[in-house]
């Protein structure tokens, strides 16, 4: 008997799963729509603000490097002169 309660609680989870999908899909659009509407478009100012300072950030760090490239590359050379001489 208890076999019987199982299949039956099963089928009608099973038939509650099937027929909650549409609903699911529905709350799922309505929550999206929500969302969406929180998006912030920037204006034509605020991308070539964001632009200049990435232009400029990006320019920064490739003087850091080349800065620091220079640097570990002299005191390698210097490093393999001293080494060969002695």
């Amino acid at each position: 008997m208890s076999n019987a309660v199982v299949e039956t609680h099963e089928e009608g989870t099973m038939i509650e799963r099937a027929t909650s999908g549409p609903q699911k899909m529905m709350q799922f659009l309505r929550d999206t729509r929500q969302e969406m509407d929180k998006v912030h478009t920037p204006t034509r100012g605020e991308v070539q603000s964001t632009t200049i300072v990435v232009i400029v950030t990006v320019f920064l760090f490739a003087a850091y490097f080349e800065a620091v490239d220079l640097i570990f590359g002299k005191a390698i050379d210097q490093l393999f002169v001293y080494l060969t001489k002695h």
